[in-house]
């Protein structure tokens, strides 16, 4: 604090950061907020996903395993033909509270289907309801990919944030504070010193202005006594002494 000068300019300079500080620290604490409570929202929708998707898995499996039964081997058959996909995923951007999120979401391609005829001689129903219960599978694991990549992304904001909330709490606003303490309390000692110095000054101004007064009054005595001896001694005519006629020049 030694480094900043003690200054009414100075002052308002930290009391302009002080009010900054404060209505960073409010909006990042609100900001911290609706990210935590983003944050319980995808985990909980993560926990109910990862849940429903134990069962639809194990249904999808089995449901394999029964067409697999009913028709037989078919996966040469599907390896043999067009392996274009046909269902496709598609990146986007969530914006939850200045925090860019990724989401991801299926498309059609619309890659042309080739393996119509699996089926055909028997199981065509059972290879139909495995289709239908992978691609329900897919799109619960395409929705945890996004919700799990979310999450992670959701979690590094917040901390960031949490570090600057406690940044701006415990180490900038004090220490603007103290700032603020310590200026405040060396123009309070130079406010006292002027007033001191002042006083001191005043007192001999008007001990200058006593014995200047003093000084005045004792010459106006002296001035005084003598212009009366002056007047005693000057009371008889001094034109007596002069003689007209001494001075041919002087014409009465």
């Amino acid at each position: 604090m030694s480094e900043v000068p003690p200054t009414r300019m100075n002052q308002q300079v930290f009391k302009g950061k002080l009010k900054a500080a404060k209505g960073g620290h409010k909006l990042l604490k609100k900001k911290a907020d609706a990210l935590k409570a983003k944050f319980r929202d995808y985990a909980k929708a993560i926990a109910e996903t990862k849940a429903s998707m134990s069962s639809d898995a194990s249904g999808a499996f089995f449901s394999l395993t029964q067409a697999e039964y009913a028709a037989g081997n078919f996966k040469q058959k599907v390896a043999e033909g067009s392996m274009s996909a046909r269902v496709r995923v598609g990146a986007g951007v969530q914006n939850v509270a200045g925090v860019k999120l990724p989401v991801f979401s299926t498309y059609d391609s619309g890659a042309a289907v080739d393996n119509h005829s699996l089926g055909l001689v028997g199981g065509g129903k059972k290879i139909v309801a495995v289709r239908e219960k992978f691609t329900v599978l897919l799109n619960k694991l395409i929705k945890l990919a996004s919700l799990q990549t979310s999450f992670v992304t959701l979690d590094e904001a917040m901390k960031v944030t949490n570090r600057r909330v406690n940044a701006l709490e415990n180490v900038t606003i004090p220490k603007i504070e103290d700032v603020l303490r310590y200026i405040s309390r060396e123009l309070d000692e130079l406010e006292r010193e002027d007033f001191t110095r002042l006083k001191l000054v005043q007192e001999k101004k008007e001990i200058e202005m006593a014995a200047a007064a003093k000084q005045k009054a004792a010459e106006n005595a002296a001035a005084a006594k003598a212009g009366k001896t002056i007047a005693r001694n000057t009371d008889k005519d001094i034109t007596a002494a002069f003689d007209a006629t001494d001075d041919e020049d002087v014409v009465f």
